[in-house]
């Protein structure tokens, strides 16, 4: 299922939207914590983020152990393997930051929207959650950033 699309490995062609979609989770969910006044314009794109982009980080993730799989079989060299299983390691680590944070942010989401029944909170416990929601964005984006330098690295390191 996650090893080919249309001929092409999956994997390649769901990690365009992982890149673009995970830093405008950690954009959009930081921006709702952070800037009450616009809440009421970012709440349904970042509850939308929030569940769609840990399935496409999960999505990736098996395309990617599915295309790691393919290239084992083919017998490629020990050093790139070594470099695709690093690059694993790091997709495994990002999709459970994405996950935290999307967790997260629908909980902000949850406890600052006014169509939802939820008891009254204090403010400090609604700055405490839109920090862990900073943090995490923060460690999801950095995350992001060393699974695609990795991968990047291991396709194109011997090619110019």
């Amino acid at each position: 299922m996650f090893k080919e699309i249309n001929g092409l490995p999956g994997h390649v062609l769901v990690v365009h939207a992982v890149v673009v979609f995970v830093p405008l989770l950690a954009l959009l969910a930081s921006a709702y914590g952070l800037m009450p006044r616009w809440r009421p314009r970012l709440d349904w794109a970042v509850a939308i983020l929030a569940v769609v982009t840990p399935v496409l980080a999960w999505v990736a993730t098996e395309s990617g152990e599915a295309f790691e799989e393919a290239l084992e079989e083919k017998g490629y060299s020990p050093e790139l393997l070594a470099k695709i299983h690093e690059h694993s390691e790091f997709g495994d680590i990002l999709l459970w930051f994405t996950l935290g944070l999307a967790v997260a942010a629908l909980l902000l989401l949850a406890v600052t929207s006014d169509r939802v029944r939820t008891p009254d909170l204090p403010t400090w416990a609604i700055w405490v959650l839109t920090a862990i929601v900073v943090v995490l964005a923060v460690l999801t984006t950095i995350s992001a950033y060393l699974t695609g330098d990795s991968g990047a690295a291991s396709v194109w390191s011997n090619t110019f």
